[in-house]
């Protein structure tokens, strides 16, 4: 329900965004970076035992609208100037082709080879070759924490009546970037969608990368109060003395699981309030190739990415989680979506469940497999189940057991979940006319 405050609406609440209550006392200062925090921005707490505190709630709640209302630089399209005003460019080198972005001018999709004689034989497509609307003038009304620019006139494309391809660039915050290609999609025929993670937009309120979408309510007690309401404590207490005799099982449960068994070197793309995309790059375990693809897909053996607060769990033809583990409260889980064959094979009838590319010798092979996995937790924003589309996707590397994982959340609680292996490579040839993957004989 909607709670008013200081005459303006409280927002709706949602479980995609924690919040974590702090006692801090009387003698307080609020934090001064991070979300942000306004005096005046409280409500009166009273507990069933007549205690009274102040809670001085984050500006986040009201979905930074606050923060961007006060915010009078630079707009995205004047943040990104400099990458379209220096011509630079950015390179994804995949297995067989190059994806080459020059921003705001150009993106090529190609593939050198050398033939006898030196000569450089090139094949090549233009996925966009000029901007159809000037970034600098603003996107209307947009909601998302990307900042999308339009590429048209690319290669005439033979599937669709010679259209000329097209392409969305969408350019996310990330602080630690330059201005890398994350993942160029066809999302349909010949018309694609690149994201672009780069430092530029992070200036702006609507775009900030935040590093723990986790927010801070703090309470403080009012005169005749406890510092911490007294029933509050009692709980505390008796949880901590449940949780003794638990602790020992669990750590030696965690040293026999498989996913013990790798190192994680990746950092968050967290997007606005919401972690929309995480990104990830996890070592698995030393299982031969041919063990290691049979459990990925008999759904035994899980993938896991993300870092941040939430982090990511896919067991393949079971489910897609998302969770996020501390020693106070535990696991945290949510259910982005449950594998139901039926629902797979009625959602791939209306929408790309495999994509080619072109040999050079004129042979197909599979780029991507997508699989929908519907019918999870129900989601506040929505009244509706959680859904996730699994886009799995070849990705040659020097280490064969390294997984990318990066998660999307286009729409409130319809994600997109990116999962790049060379396990991957082995088995997408496999693939039927429902995507759905097989061991290779």
């Amino acid at each position: 329900q909607e709670r008013v405050l200081g005459g303006r609406a409280l927002p709706q609440l949602s479980d995609d965004i924690p919040f974590r209550v702090n006692w801090p006392g009387t003698e307080f200062s609020l934090p001064t970076t991070g979300v942000l925090y306004k005096e005046d921005n409280y409500i009166i707490m009273t507990t069933v035992d007549k205690e009274k505190y102040k809670c001085i709630l984050p500006l986040i709640a009201s979905g930074n609208e606050e923060e961007e209302k006060d915010y009078k630089g630079p707009t995205p399209g004047e943040l990104l100037e400099p990458l379209f005003k220096q011509s630079s460019c950015s390179y994804r080198i995949e297995s067989y082709w190059t994806y080459e972005v020059c921003h705001g001018k150009h993106i090529r999709q190609y593939h050198e080879e050398k033939e006898t004689g030196q000569k450089i034989n090139i094949q090549e497509y233009y996925l966009g070759n000029m901007m159809i609307k000037n970034p600098l003038s603003e996107p209307e009304g947009q909601m998302t924490p990307y900042y999308p620019v339009e590429m048209g006139n690319g290669t005439p494309c033979s599937l669709r009546q010679n259209l000329p391809r097209s392409s969305t660039v969408m350019y996310i915050c990330h602080p630690e970037a330059k201005h890398e290609i994350l993942s160029v999609a066809e999302v349909t025929t010949c018309e694609y969608e690149v994201v672009i993670l780069t430092p530029l937009l992070c200036n702006h309120p609507k775009y900030r990368f935040r590093a723990s979408p986790v927010n801070d309510i703090f309470c403080q007690s009012l005169p005749g109060s406890p510092l911490k309401p007294h029933n509050l404590e009692q709980l505390e207490k008796q949880q901590e003395m449940m949780k003794m005799p638990f602790r020992r099982v669990k750590e030696e449960e965690m040293h026999s699981t498989k996913e013990e068994k790798f190192s994680s070197i990746h950092k968050p793309v967290a997007v606005g309030s919401h972690q929309l995309l995480t990104v990830g790059t996890t070592h698995i375990s030393k299982l031969t190739d041919d063990q290691l693809i049979k459990e990925f897909l008999s759904g035994s053996y899980c993938f896991h990415g993300g870092v941040g607060w939430w982090k990511y769990e896919f067991c393949y033809g079971k489910y897609v989680h998302q969770y996020h583990e501390d020693k106070e409260s535990g696991k945290t889980s949510v259910v982005v979506g449950t594998w139901s064959k039926e629902e797979h094979i009625e959602w791939s009838r209306k929408n790309a469940a495999r994509t080619y590319y072109l040999r050079e010798d004129g042979t197909q092979t599979v780029r991507m497999v997508s699989h929908f996995y519907g019918n999870g937790d129900v989601c506040d924003l929505t009244d509706k189940p959680r859904q996730v589309t699994v886009k799995l996707k070849c990705k040659e590397s020097d280490s064969p057991h390294a997984v990318t994982i990066y998660m999307l959340e286009p729409h409130s609680c319809q994600y997109i979940l990116g999962v790049e292996s060379p396990v991957i490579c082995k088995i997408l040839d496999t693939a039927d006319e429902y995507g759905l993957l097989s061991v290779p004989s």
